[in-house]
């Protein structure tokens, strides 16, 4: 086989491309590298002016803070505990929707999916849902509110129909005849033989419980703070100048560098994550998107 050398504009494009995709690479990884060595600087000194490549005056007080604060390792006991219960939960509602309306037999099926798909468009609105949450429901201050609420996605419940319509039928037949039922079938058959579209799903709903924060603010009552919201009430006590001067004045510890570490605090164990899912995430999107 003849392989073609590379012309000089060939050569040219390459580099071009690899400088272009490195720019963007910087610009993309720099603001959140930044906030990372920022948050490992010592805060009086991080006041004189900001850091670029590394700590200038390398310190770990601000993570001691963070981890001391009884109110910080509550929002992140509810973060984590809202992130992995909301996501099991979402993901094993939302197959049993998608794998219930993937098979012609179901009695009321094209009504189903016309409900899901009109809430795609049309949704309740900011008080009417406050009103059912609170007064109907009466979850507010109950740790069900970031659980119920969020069982059912229509765009996530569709993408696993049409993952679960491309496995053959004859499996399930050949499962009845040797005596298992719906149930059996669902949980032994069709959830071990959908794991890339069930990671995909999962990760969608941990990224999102993972960022939550408006629902904290409306349905918590001051007792069920996540991570995201406490970021949001530093990020706003800290515009005020007296907070930030009580800050350095009782502790040593900056507004600033509370913001830095918590950011750092928030993100980093959704990114960890990511990299593990990643492979059943494109796998899971890909088949999920298919048409026939």
């Amino acid at each position: 086989m003849r392989i073609r050398r590379k012309s000089t504009g060939d050569i040219i494009f390459d580099v071009l491309n690899n400088l272009f995709m490195f720019i963007v690479v910087i610009i993309t990884l720099y603001p959140f590298y930044y906030i990372i060595i920022s948050s490992f600087n010592d805060p009086i000194d991080l006041l004189k002016g900001p850091v670029y490549l590394w700590p200038r005056k390398f310190s770990v007080v601000n993570y001691i803070y963070i981890f001391q604060e009884k109110a910080i390792l509550n929002a992140a006991f509810i973060t984590v505990a809202r992130t992995i219960i909301g996501s099991a939960a979402a993901v094993l509602f939302t197959a049993a929707f998608a794998y219930g309306i993937s098979r012609k037999w179901l009695i009321g099926r094209n009504l189903f999916i016309k409900m899901a798909i009109i809430t795609m468009y049309f949704s309740g609105g900011l008080i009417p849902t406050y009103l059912l949450i609170t007064r109907f429901l009466n979850l507010a201050g109950n740790f069900l509110v970031f659980i119920i609420p969020n069982l059912f996605n229509a765009y996530n419940a569709f993408i696993m129909y049409s993952f679960f319509k491309g496995i053959p039928v004859e499996i399930e037949e050949s499962a009845k005849i040797d005596g298992a039922n719906d149930i059996i079938i669902f949980f032994k058959l069709i959830l071990p033989l959908s794991l890339p579209i069930l990671a995909t799903i999962a990760l969608f709903n941990g990224v999102w419980h993972w960022n939550s924060w408006f629902d904290a603010l409306l349905y918590g009552e001051g007792k069920l703070e996540t991570l995201p919201l406490y970021l949001v009430r530093a990020i706003q006590s800290a515009t005020a100048s007296a907070e930030a001067a009580r800050f350095v004045s009782t502790t040593g510890i900056t507004s600033t560098s509370i913001r830095l570490t918590t950011m750092v605090v928030t993100t980093f164990p959704i990114t960890i994550v990511y990299p593990f899912l990643q492979k059943y995430f494109v796998k899971g999107i890909m088949i999920g998107a298919l048409k026939d």
